[in-house]
């Protein structure tokens, strides 16, 4: 794909849009490399990847562990201040905010080609809820 995204002149709002897109699809093919197959296992098991619960307990473990860069973290912020008019389903509003900035840090990420960096992320997110580390910050019981 040529087409360049200008990322640096992109909203929160933007970033998180796109960091949403590209971060399912890593989620939805991990999920079915993994051999899960049934739509109610791989939409049950996805929630623990990409829901806004899911997304601030993940960032929880972020921020403990300092794995954003300085520059993923201002990313995360433009992501978590942006004005949203739109109201946050099944969860409060600084989950939400939280969640938007999560997603802005993937749609950065994917959005100036870093995908090394995104791979690494992803990995590690994988390592997280699938060892657990995600259920004491409420995203799974």
């Amino acid at each position: 794909m040529n087409e360049k995204i200008n990322y640096e002149q992109l909203n929160g709002l933007d970033l998180a849009y796109y960091g949403d897109a590209v971060y399912e699809v890593y989620i939805r093919r991990h999920l079915l490399a993994k051999g899960i197959t049934k739509p109610a296992k791989l939409q049950r098991e996805s929630k623990k990847y990409v829901s806004a619960k899911a997304h601030a307990a993940l960032y929880a473990l972020i921020e403990a562990e300092g794995i954003y860069t300085e520059t993923e973290q201002k990313y995360f912020k433009r992501g978590r201040n942006a004005n949203s008019h739109t109201k946050a389903k099944n969860t409060d509003v600084v989950t939400y905010r939280i969640s938007t900035g999560f997603e802005a840090v993937f749609g950065y990420l994917g959005a100036s080609d870093q995908t090394e960096r995104f791979e690494e992320l992803i990995s590690w997110i994988y390592k997280q809820v699938e060892s657990g580390r995600t259920v004491n910050h409420g995203t799974t019981k």
